[in-house]
Parts: C-alpha cells; structure tokens; sequence
C-alpha cells in the first residue's frame, strides 16, 4: 500500500465521523407554496433506506475484490477495489490549502485503492479524485477521554468505570465484573455506551458496558478497526476467512 493510504489510514483512525445519512423523500412535492420555485433532487432509488443507523452504501468483499452494496444487499458500485472504505469525511482534504481537492473531503465521498493508487469515489462509483501527498492538511484532534477501560484480573476481562473505580478488592466497583477471555472497548461517538468486543468460551460478540449482549457469541473473530465508529456496523467472520459486516440488529450484509 502506497504511502498516501498509510497516512490517511492513521488519521482516519481518531478523526473520521459517521456517515449513516437519512435520504430525502423521493416524492416531490406537489405544490410549491413559496412564491421562489424550489428545486428538489430526487435520491437515487437504489439507496434504499432498510435501517437509518447504518449506512446507505456499505463496502463488500467477493472474489478478492471490494464493492458496495445497498441495505438489500445488492452491488451498487462493482467490485473493483483492494481497499473501500465508509463513505465518510477524510479530515486531511477538508483542511488542504488546495481548493479543488478540499470539495473531496466531505462524507460524500469514499476513499478506496486499486493498483496502490488511492482514489475518492462518488455514491454512483466515479473516481473523482487521486490523492496526492502535496494535497493533504493536517487535522485538527479535540482529545476525549474515554470513561471506560478494560481491566484484567486473574487473567478474566472486565470493565471499570475510571471515576468509581478505586478498589480491586471490592466486587461493586467492577462495571462488569473480570470473566470474559477477552475484551475491548470500541470507539465510537457515544462515551456513555460503547460498545464492547467480547470473547467467551472460544467465540465474540457484542456487549455494552452494562453487559447486555447487543450480538450473540457466535462469531470466530469481530475486528477491532472503525467500522463501529464509521458506519455503526461491526466486521466479522464465522470462518477467519470471509468477513463481513453486520449492523447492531446482527443483519449481514
């Protein structure tokens, strides 16, 4: 992977936003009551809204190659590349001293790699931009403390909220007390309910910190990247070889 990606990869790790959008209403209206006439965009009628918490394009793999289906499922942009990423704001354009590549940072736009070239695709799959070193600003981070951490102990997974937590010894000052194999907090835009990666008795799933499972444990690995934080949909696999993305409902897609 060239090294623009690589860069774009880190700062798409702390800075990106989700980019799940809620399309207009494809009816127009029949009347305009404003004496201005109003010009209305009629949606693409291929980004069907099945579930307004995720995304109306999600990125799919098949035969080595990454596309995009709707929330039914079916290609909308061929697969055709190596990397796709969420349809979401890329911080290093939106802050480029160039003009023309600034318009391309917006949640409007997906980056993906073909051939080591990374590029920014429209909704309808058009390459519309090729990264260039010279183009990319730098982002600017407000830091945010998380108020949950994992916390080990005799080997078991558990959660501690920071601010009440002081005593290992006392049992009520776990949020979830030390007894997963594994464990990690997502990040995501809600401090107060992350969702957590969870692993018992050999197989994942999705739990919040008040250990509600959110996805059963039927999983052979859930990664832990920013799908979370992107799309609101989580990357997983039942073999360790085809993953996939599901949305917080456990719908594949």
């Amino acid at each position: 992977m060239n090294k623009v990606l690589s860069g774009i990869f880190i700062v798409w790790s702390v800075f990106l936003f989700s980019q799940s959008k809620v399309l207009k209403s494809s009816k127009l209206v029949a009347k305009n009551k404003s004496s201005t006439p109003v010009t209305k965009k009629v949606p693409d009628h291929n980004l069907v809204i099945l579930n307004e918490n995720v995304p109306l394009l999600i990125p799919k793999k098949i035969n080595g190659n990454y596309g995009y289906v709707n929330q039914n499922g079916k290609f909308v942009i061929a697969p055709e590349y190596h990397i796709a990423m969420f349809f979401a704001e890329d911080c290093n354009l939106l802050n480029s001293a160039n003009p023309k590549a600034k318009k391309f940072g917006t949640d409007e736009f997906a980056t993906v790699d073909k051939n080591n070239i990374s590029y920014r695709i429209d909704k309808t799959g058009k390459k519309v931009y090729q990264y260039k070193s010279t183009d990319l600003g730098r982002c600017h981070t407000q830091f945010r403390k998380q108020l949950f951490h994992a916390y080990i102990m005799n080997g078991s997974y558990g959660i501690i909220e920071d601010s009440k937590f002081s005593n290992p010894s006392d049992r009520s000052h776990f949020k979830i007390y030390p007894k997963y194999d594994y464990l990690h907090i997502l990040e995501g835009d809600d401090l107060s309910n992350p969702m957590v990666v969870v692993s018992h008795k050999n197989k994942f799933g999705i739990i919040d910190v008040n250990n509600n499972i959110i996805i059963p444990f039927e999983y052979a690995d859930i990664k832990r990247n920013y799908s979370w934080k992107l799309g609101k949909m989580f990357e997983v696999t039942k073999d360790d070889v085809h993953y996939y993305y599901i949305d917080s409902n456990n719908k594949a897609y």
